[in-house]
C-alpha cells in the first residue's frame, strides 16, 4: 500500500523557498502568479493490507521525522 505525506510550512511561517519561486516566475513572465508556498511529497511504500492501520503509521512517521511540526503541518493519503 502506498502511503503519500504532503508537508507544507504552516499559514504565517515565512517561506523563503516559495518567495524566490514566485520572484523567478515573475521575471520569466507570469505576472499571474500570486503567493507561492514550497513544501515537499513524500511517497512511502508500505507492506499494509488495512488502509486505515497505513495511515496511523505513516501519520505516525511524519510526526516523529517528516515533518517538523512546529513550523509545518502534513496530509496523509492512502493509495491502493
Amino acid at each position: 500500500m502506498k502511503a503519500i505525506v504532503t508537508v507544507m510550512l504552516k499559514n504565517g511561517v515565512l517561506d523563503p523557498q516559495g518567495k524566490a519561486i514566485g520572484h523567478a516566475l515573475h521575471n520569466l513572465g507570469f505576472p499571474q502568479v500570486g503567493e507561492v508556498r514550497m513544501g515537499k511529497i513524500i511517497e512511502l511504500e508500505l507492506a499494509e493490507t488495512d488502509a486505515a492501520k497505513a495511515k496511523t503509521a505513516a501519520e505516525d512517521m511524519a510526526r516523529k521525522l517528516l515533518a517538523n511540526t512546529v513550523i509545518e503541518s502534513f496530509k496523509v493519503e492512502i493509495a491502493a
